[in-house]
């Protein structure tokens, strides 16, 4: 292997050219809401006439930037049934911001691959989905932070719907600057480390390995910018992709932390009314109760839920709580689908609607999703409450 050599003097300032044996690798790093990346992106296909177009998708995003229809497809009862309200929630608020920062700078997020899955046609390329699938990423990147550190992160996302904040052009074409990128993937690493390595380590492995592997003589390769300093360091070493696919069981302990609030509760009870006389089971039950019912009740209420759901959340909360395989915002999902009904018409203006917080708000599927996850959010909280009111309780008793 060769060392890394400096970009061609007749490419783009952020192409990097790489050389392994009998191959040449031209990895061009974009930024995904820019203009001048799409124009860099056609214009190095078009000097290198490349056998092989490897794009920072993999077949999921693909579908998701070129299939205009695949909301048609998606299920509510579905996404709520299995779970999944959380992540497709978060997962349109980060669609929403890349929009917006689209809309101002008049180019469609990803605008820069599918201008490179496009050129590779037209040349006759063959093309290579390089990335690993979103929602192995996603699970791993998920599995991998506590409950408040979800928190947090999901703060932060949804934070950014209401954001008033302006980005200019130059802003964004100065994160293209391997050196700031750099230091923001540094600082994200110090904040929350826990996201670094299946966020963006495990991925610059992959794209590195699949890169590596296409066929041909030249290849070009488009990525995020914020990736091909990490990519480098994985050039020419042996990756097992297969390994970074497969989801991580989840430990022993979050197993046992999800029967902590049940097995502290039954034990409280118990204890409160066979040790304690001075407890009453009435007043362990309210303690437990109320929290429960008002937490779930009022962020379903702050969701926008129609009052049958905040009356399911005020309802299922304290009984859900007890029962880690099933949450409130399942039960109030469920009826806030089946009050609200939304449309396949509905799933196809997510796009549109879904720019802002006002957006989610205003369409029927995602105001079900926001309901569900904040119901959710609120039981979690008033579970928390009401075991610590139970225990105070008895110690004070």
């Amino acid at each position: 292997m060769s060392d890394v050599q400096l970009s061609e003097p007749a490419l783009g300032a952020n192409v990097t050219r790489l050389v392994r044996n009998d191959k040449t690798y031209y990895i061009v790093g974009t930024a995904h809401v820019s203009q001048e990346s799409v124009e860099e992106v056609e214009e190095t296909i078009t000097a290198l006439q490349p056998d092989t177009v490897c794009v920072e998708l993999c077949d999921t995003r693909y579908q998701a930037l070129t299939d205009k229809d695949r909301w048609k497809n998606l299920d509510i009862f579905k996404v709520i049934r299995e779970g999944k309200m959380l992540l497709l929630l978060a997962n349109l608020a980060v669609g929403a911001y890349q929009r917006r920062l689209g809309k101002e700078l008049g180019v469609e997020p990803g605008a820069e691959l599918i201008a490179g899955v496009q050129k590779a046609k037209e040349i006759g390329a063959e093309l290579c989905l390089a990335d690993r699938d979103i929602q192995a990423t996603l699970k791993r990147t998920w599995r991998n932070l506590s409950f408040w550190q979800k928190l947090n992160l999901l703060g932060g996302i949804l934070g950014s719907l209401v954001s008033t904040e302006t980005i200019e052009a130059e802003q964004i074409e100065e994160l293209k600057e391997k050196d700031q990128l750099t230091e923001m993937m540094e600082e994200l690493a110090r904040v929350m480390p826990e996201v670094q390595k299946p966020l963006i380590d495990e991925r610059d492995q992959y794209l590195m390995s699949s890169i590596e592997e296409a066929p041909g003589n030249t290849i070009v390769a488009i990525v995020g910018a914020g990736h091909v300093a990490g990519m480098q360091t994985y050039f020419g070493k042996p990756i097992d992709r297969e390994k970074l696919d497969v989801l991580p069981p989840p430990s022993k302990v979050t197993g046992m932390l999800k029967w902590l609030i049940p097995a502290l509760i039954v034990a409280a009870f118990s204890f409160g009314i066979t040790k304690n006389e001075g407890r009453t089971f009435d007043e362990l039950l309210f303690a437990w109760v109320l929290p429960n019912s008002i937490a779930s009740a009022l962020f379903a209420a702050i969701g926008g839920g129609k009052i049958l759901s905040v009356l399911a959340a005020f309802v299922s909360s304290p009984i859900t709580s007890l029962n880690p395989l099933i949450g409130s915002g399942m039960v109030v999902g469920l009826v806030e689908a089946w009050l609200r009904k939304p449309t396949v018409a509905d799933c196809e203006r997510i796009n549109s609607d879904v720019r802002n917080l006002k957006g989610i708000y205003k369409n029927p599927f995602t105001r079900v999703l926001l309901v569900a996850v904040l119901a959710n959010l609120g039981s979690a909280i008033g579970a928390w409450i009401g075991i610590s009111w139970v225990l105070s309780l008895i110690a004070t008793s």
